[in-house]
């Protein structure tokens, strides 16, 4: 496509639709973003529209055509991922069959389960490299197949979110080799895997199951319909990008480099992944994590990921903003986050392990417990709230720590992204927590730059993923900055305390979950 200087990813997360307009180079040019919508009901269901998803994402393309003078022409290619797990299932003329089950929906955790108790999970576990959870696709459709068989019955097809958008996109129903290994399949080969369906007891619903495309390799051109809808023009080659975990991890920096590199986005949720040959991972005893192939041949991403990370921060600071409310004054959360620096330097390392389970889902990383909470140990009469900040920054480390050593062995060189990316105190707490240097990317949107650079690779514009990485992710690394040897000290004082005190509270999770259930009669 002659003249065309464009790329476009698009980020589809759960609560924000972005579409982002790149240079050949990887110069992020401009950013369209659409709030998307979920619903979540007391039975534990969070879902989503497919028809407003596909309608955000269409406004939000064509809102960067109204940043950008002559988009449509200009555009060399579509990259799209988005937000993971779920089911988007869909039926007779590529029309929803319901609203989507999101990778927050907890109506499976019976079936989870059930299922993990049965002998064959461990050899799904070993194929997959994944541990089970309501969050997959393949638990929820267990869950549907006993409970509500219509869903299933309905559908022609169970994609996930990018896989629909995708399919209105291009009119293909299909899915990347990341969600489909995953889930169901083996990371291995990147393909389906008959004995995994069946420890799913999904075998008569394998037909659902799509076509598996590798968007660095593919391509298929936009729709008129498409085109109609989103201001960009008929036949712009589109690549379905991988899951957007790794895309974000990808975009950030994951691979590439010298030594053992690991990429972890320390935001609301805490996602930490590292990138090894596939004949590298290491699979835990107690079954948990992810292996998500990357779009680079041999090479995968082990994961482990904290339910809950900033969100931690943000109740710690929300006590003291409750106190000052009670007292006539009103702060900002931005005021208490200017403050944390200074709470920090007024603390010392160490002294408080604090289990950062602030989630009401539990954990999930590097154990499952949807009971498992948060919690201080080792409050004295002498610590004060800057101690109780230092303890929760401390929390999220410890975390990182647990994730990391869940995969075999502390990274040597962390890339950082997220909102803990911003706090110098927080990343110096992260550095000595793995005992590694950290570095932060300049890159603002890295989902969709590692979506983009999927379709970057799939046009030509560069031969392969490392001669893109070269350009695109290499220059806007900050420079390593190394851990503080005293505290690293303080925290390996301070682990076997997170971890001994992780283990022993499991009774105590236990016991306050069932003295939270009402009282019969009540």
């Amino acid at each position: 496509m002659a003249g065309t200087d464009i790329l476009i990813g698009i980020d589809a997360g759960t609560s924000v639709i972005k579409a982002v307009a790149f240079d050949l180079s990887g110069r992020q040019i401009a950013v369209s973003a659409v709030t998307n919508r979920y619903r979540a009901a007391g039975d534990g269901a969070v879902t989503q529209s497919l028809a407003d998803t596909w309608a955000d994402c269409a406004a939000a393309l064509r809102g960067l055509g109204d940043r950008i003078d002559g988009l449509a022409t200009r555009t060399a290619a579509i990259a799209v991922t988005a937000q993971g797990d779920g089911t988007w299932l869909v039926g007779r003329d590529n029309a929803p069959v319901a609203d989507a089950w999101l990778w927050l929906d907890a109506r499976a955790a019976p079936t989870v389960a059930r299922l993990a108790a049965k002998g064959a999970n461990r050899a799904r576990f070993e194929a997959t490299g994944t541990g089970l959870n309501t969050c997959q696709q393949g638990s929820q459709m267990a869950h549907m197949d006993t409970h509500d068989s219509g869903l299933l019955d309905r559908a022609e097809v169970a994609l996930h979110c990018k896989d629909w958008l995708y399919l209105n996109l291009t009119g293909l129903r299909a899915t990347d080799p990341s969600e489909a290994s995953f889930t169901f399949g083996n990371f291995r080969t990147r393909a389906y895997d008959d004995a995994v369906i069946d420890a799913l007891g999904l075998t008569h619903r394998r037909a659902l199951l799509p076509d598996i495309l590798d968007g660095t390799e593919t391509t298929c051109p936009l729709t008129a319909d498409a085109a109609a809808v989103t201001g960009l023009r008929p036949g712009t080659p589109v690549s379905l990008g991988y899951v957007d975990m790794v895309m974000t991890a990808l975009g950030a920096g994951v691979y590439g480099g010298t030594g053992d590199v690991a990429c972890s986005t320390v935001g609301s949720t805490g996602v930490h992944m590292r990138a090894v040959r596939w004949q590298d991972v290491h699979l835990n005893d107690e079954g948990t994590g992810y292996v998500i192939a990357l779009p680079i041949p041999g090479i995968v991403t082990q994961v482990q990921t904290n339910m809950a990370a900033t969100l931690n921060i943000d109740w710690v600071l929300g006590l003291a903003a409750d106190a000052l409310r009670d007292f006539g004054h009103e702060v900002t959360q931005k005021d208490l986050v200017a403050r944390i620096e200074s709470w920090l330097i007024q603390s010392r390392p160490g002294q408080i392990a604090y289990h950062p389970y602030i989630s009401e889902a539990g954990e999930r990383g590097p154990f499952v417990n949807a009971e498992a909470r948060a919690g201080f140990t080792g409050l004295s009469l002498a610590h004060r709230y800057p101690d109780m900040v230092r303890a929760v920054a401390e929390g999220l480390g410890m975390a990182m720590r647990d994730c990391y050593a869940a995969m075999g062995h502390l990274p040597g060189e962390l890339r950082l992204t997220g909102g803990a990316a911003r706090s110098k105190g927080l990343r110096a707490i992260l550095s000595a927590a793995i005992h590694a240097p950290v570095r932060v990317s300049a890159r603002e949107e890295a989902g969709a730059a590692g979506a983009a650079m999927m379709a970057a690779v799939a046009i030509g514009a560069y031969p392969d993923m490392t001669s893109c990485i070269a350009e695109w992710v290499t220059p806007l690394l900050g420079k390593a900055e190394a851990p503080d040897p005293a505290l690293v000290a303080a925290y390996d004082r301070l682990f076997p305390a997170f971890s001994a005190a992780r283990r022993g509270l499991v009774p105590a999770w236990d016991a306050l979950a069932a003295a939270r259930q009402p009282v019969k009669g009540e």
